[in-house]
């Protein structure tokens, strides 16, 4: 499945009834990346009342690679809601720190939910992003004459990374996108 990633690091800022809220975004590749970020920003805001924070240090699909925290407000009011905004919007490899400064007015359960929610939906709305298209690595062996018809579906599969070795037969490695695995195996199946 293709999703979107951070292209790199963002923030954006939001007020709500007197307390501010800055959402920081960081593209991550795992977990100790993720968690690393979540550190940097509690040692840059060290005054702040909440450092709220969610991750998908992955695929947007593995929910293995997800993570969430209220940093000491309201269980499911921060981290949670954070969270379903990133899950929501087909984003991976990305992890989100929202930075409280309470502003002395209250705005209870629900409201810090839908603020948590708004600092990273408005984060979102500028945030540069890439495409990333995940791959499988592939090796084909093929005898000679079979060079010409190897060659096209390397083409029509759009193969990247390609190298090719010359030996008894011919070894072909490269990437396919995984979307195109089950269509691929299908269009080998004559060679077999």
């Amino acid at each position: 499945m293709n999703y979107e990633r951070p292209a790199g690091a963002h923030h954006s800022e939001i007020e709500i009834n007197r307390s501010r809220f800055i959402c920081y975004i960081q593209p991550v590749n795992n977990r100790t990346e993720a968690d690393s970020f979540i550190s940097s920003i509690r040692q840059r805001h060290p005054k702040a009342n909440h450092n709220c924070w969610s991750y998908i240090a992955g695929t947007p699909d593995d929910v293995h690679q997800w993570n969430a925290s209220d940093d000491g407000e309201p269980k499911g009011t921060a981290g949670q809601p954070m969270l379903n905004v990133l899950r929501h919007n087909n984003i991976g490899n990305i992890c989100a720190v929202v930075t409280r400064y309470f502003g002395g007015i209250k705005l209870g359960t629900g409201g810090l939910a839908r603020a948590y929610s708004q600092a990273v939906q408005e984060a979102l709305k500028e945030l540069p992003t890439q495409l990333v298209v995940p791959m499988l690595d592939v090796a084909l062996t093929a005898p000679y004459d079979l060079t010409g018809e190897v060659e096209q579906l390397i083409s029509q599969f759009k193969l990247t990374h390609c190298e090719r070795s010359f030996n008894a037969q011919l070894l072909i490695t490269g990437k396919l996108a995984t979307s195109l695995e089950a269509e691929f195996r299908q269009a080998l199946t004559p060679y077999q």
